[in-house]
């Protein structure tokens, strides 16, 4: 079985993020680090792949200045190979053409199952790995807590509110899992070593079929025209217990409709 793995390739979060004053957009000419929401991904891909004996997990990127810092990370956590695309024409891409070019990668692969994180720690659109279904006509399953495959089919507990779905969804199909819902392993020495040799494919836009037209700014569907600081956040009230601190506690709760 073979498993593609989406790995989003993000600043440090540990590291004050900058942004550029002229796109209004996350300045990403630094070290870039595997996003911790795909390490999940990768952990549940590499499990996955251990089950099925001859699995095996490739991963899919998209990042600029042809950065790999994230994918040797998931590589040296025992992915077998991985594709980065890496293009300046496609700077201000959104997330539908993020989809596309993910999208045209993952079909030159052609993958058993693909696997993403419900959403990235930079973007929150949450909306990739379904525009990604959608381009490939495969059907989606969000929001995983657990995955199998057996016979052919992908067994998930879909998350909600209330507890858990079970689902079952028909290979090939793409999967969404949350965050914390594994553990992933820590690269070895080992892993590290050998993710150095390991399989790095870098197509081209044009080797994916791609107009340049329908990604970067120029296919952007959206504009952003003014960014601001955040208020800065108010300090909380202060109650000094006089005997009465329950009563205000009380009030304070039903105030914000919580009782």
């Amino acid at each position: 079985m073979k498993i593609v793995v989406c790995a989003k390739q993000i600043p440090d979060p540990a590291d004050p993020s900058e942004l550029n004053p002229e796109t209004k957009t996350l300045k990403r000419d630094v070290k870039l680090i595997l996003d911790e929401s795909d390490s999940y991904g990768v952990e549940i891909g590499l499990q996955l792949a251990d089950a099925a004996e001859q699995g095996s997990v490739t991963l899919v990127s998209m990042a600029p200045h042809e950065e790999t810092n994230g994918l040797r990370t998931a590589l040296a956590m025992g992915a077998e190979d991985a594709i980065l695309v890496s293009d300046s024409r496609l700077l201000g891409s959104d997330s539908l053409a993020t989809a596309k070019v993910l999208a045209a990668a993952i079909a030159q692969a052609s993958p058993d199952l693909v696997i993403a994180a419900t959403e990235s720690s930079d973007g929150y659109t949450g909306t990739v790995p379904e525009q990604i279904a959608e381009l490939l006509g495969w059907p989606s399953v969000t929001f995983a807590k657990a995955v199998e495959v057996q016979n052919g089919n992908v067994h998930v507990q879909r998350q909600t509110e209330e507890g858990y779905d079970e689902v079952v969804c028909p290979l090939p199909c793409v999967v969404s899992v949350t965050a914390g819902v594994v553990e992933p392993r820590f690269p070895s020495f080992k892993g590290i070593m050998a993710a150095k040799s390991k399989p790095l494919a870098q197509p081209s836009l044009e080797d994916l079929a791609i107009p340049a037209e329908s990604v970067g700014w120029a296919g952007a569907g959206q504009e952003i025209t003014a960014i601001a600081d955040a208020p800065a956040r108010q300090g909380g009230e202060v109650i000094e217990d006089e005997g009465d601190a329950h009563e205000r506690l009380i009030t304070f709760l039903e105030e914000l409709k919580v009782l």
